[in-house]
């Protein structure tokens, strides 16, 4: 059984950046693809962007490409997502997941406030 433990996030002005990490234990994924969602207050759960752990290719949100970069660490087990040029709209939740066998995101991080104020 695979555990994400996320680290990092916190609070930081418009413009500035912040970096997340997110440590896998308890289960290999070198096969898997781990992602990062995240959820503002009253609104629903959106996609950030992912990484396949085998090959490092990763994917976007559209709206964040260029900003915000998610880069993995195979020997320490951990995923990164950098966020750069923050803005008060970046602000939520940012949760960290991890496919399981089947591909699906089984695996959840327990979640990291950022908070990007004006």
């Amino acid at each position: 059984q695979v555990q994400l433990v996320e680290s990092g996030g916190g609070l930081v002005q418009a413009g500035g950046s912040l970096r997340i990490t997110c440590t896998a234990s308890g289960g290999t994924v070198s096969s898997s693809s781990m992602a990062w969602f995240r959820r503002a207050p009253g609104k629903p759960r959106e996609f950030v962007g992912d990484i396949n752990w085998k090959d490092g290719s990763t994917s976007y949100r559209n709206s964040l490409k260029g900003r915000f970069i998610i880069s993995r660490d195979n020997a320490k087990n951990t995923g990164t997502l950098q966020m750069n040029s923050l803005k008060p709209e970046d602000t939520a939740v940012y949760y960290c997941a991890v496919t399981d066998s089947r591909d699906v995101y089984s695996y959840w991080g327990q979640g990291t406030q950022v908070t990007v104020s004006s």
